[in-house]
């Protein structure tokens, strides 16, 4: 079993008056932390996927959570977004059975927040789990066999089930994607088709690395603008995609509105566009390496509670920056490039205009990019 880094930090929040939330898409190994987390005490397991349960704990007044619960001082609920009104039920936990730890998991940003955002003000501690990272991973199998990998999870990503099924890895994220994945979008936004929603993954997936025009994508799937947005909206609350903003501040002619997107996991990115061709025969090195580096450290910011902000930065006049970062007034800027010996230097304009710190990120040094 892989040890998670949000373990520790969500220990030292038991027994603290508040509900924890552990929020992140299916098969991340959600329900293994919280059992991890739980394993020398005894606590209740409420399985919200299952109907009953659901329907119970939907209905359940304070008297009712109060027998359900008994004598069990921790109470486990897994995908909660499935019960109605969890939020309110969460809430009566907290201030009415003040005894009792409860830990909520679900796999939807959207259906957990807005079922308790209002209910648990002020009452939950909110954590987000993502695929395993790779400082997670190479803690695990060590640093010589994690080197020895690096291409394989370029190409399969970093979901648990398909770090520890090595020679199935294909099946796996197939399955994922097909049973999961479109399961959950399609849920969230009511509808059965899954015909569009594939059309614009694999849009997003082409586009990696690169600026991505709504405009573009609705084209090429031949739906409007407003649909395009609303899909990636969904992806983004269900934890498939992610957004990166362009950053402006001093210059004139730099891009201001324009955004690239990436994939949380590179295996789901390759089975969207059924590409599992050995890294060194593929075309597209450089976004399989941008999207690795640039979603590894998404996660070492949410779990480091950074407040740094991510960007990328590009001009008109078509001078870019692939990633940077900004911490009150420090910037630091981020070129990737797969081979030590590219080389990469700062256009002129931005280091005159922001005087930021400058590292080129390679398979040899990407470690020091991924410390937080």
């Amino acid at each position: 079993m892989i040890n998670r880094e949000l373990l520790l930090n969500i220990k030292e929040k038991l027994n603290k008056g508040k509900a924890i939330l552990l929020i992140g898409p299916r098969q991340v190994g959600k329900t293994t932390l919280i059992n991890t987390l739980l394993k020398d005490v005894s606590f209740l397991f409420l399985d919200g996927d299952d109907a009953v349960v659901a329907d119970i704990l939907a209905n359940a007044n304070t008297e009712a959570l109060k027998n359900i619960i008994g004598n069990f001082k921790y109470v486990f609920i897994d995908e909660a977004q499935r019960i109605p009104n969890i939020g309110l039920k969460l809430k009566i936990i907290v201030d009415q059975i003040k005894d009792v730890q409860v830990i909520v998991s679900g796999s939807s940003a959207f259906d957990i927040n807005h079922l308790t955002q209002e209910p648990l003000t002020g009452r939950k501690f909110e954590y987000h789990l993502y695929p395993v990272s790779w400082n997670e991973f190479e803690n695990n199998v060590g640093y010589i066999k994690a080197h020895q990998q690096l291409e394989l999870r370029l190409l399969y990503g970093m979901y648990p089930d398909v770090i520890n099924n090595f020679g199935n890895e294909y099946e796996i994220l197939k399955n994922l994607v097909s049973s999961y994945l479109y399961k959950d979008v399609l849920s969230l936004a009511g509808i059965r088709k899954s015909d569009v929603l594939e059309k614009i993954l694999q849009a997003l997936a082409f586009q990696v690395g690169n600026e991505v025009s709504y405009n573009e994508i609705a084209q090429i799937v031949g739906v409007d603008k407003n649909t395009v947005n609303n899909y990636i909206d969904l992806l983004e609350k269900v934890f498939v995609v992610f957004r990166l903003n362009s950053y402006s501040k001093n210059l004139r002619n730099e891009i201001k509105a324009n955004r690239k997107i990436y994939f949380y996991d590179n295996g789901v990115r390759n089975m969207l566009i059924g590409n599992f061709n050995s890294f060194e025969l593929r075309q597209d090195k450089g976004a399989l390496w941008e999207n690795f580096l640039v979603s590894e450290r998404m996660k070492q910011l949410a779990y480091s509670n950074s407040l740094a902000r991510p960007y990328f930065w590009r001009t008109t006049a078509q001078q870019e920056i692939d990633y940077i970062e900004i911490t009150a007034d420090d910037v630091s800027a981020f070129e990737f490039k797969w081979s030590p010996t590219k080389k990469s230097k700062l256009p002129k304009p931005f280091e005159e205009a922001y005087n930021p710190s400058f590292l080129v990120v390679n398979k040899n040094n990407f470690r020091e990019f991924l410390k937080v």
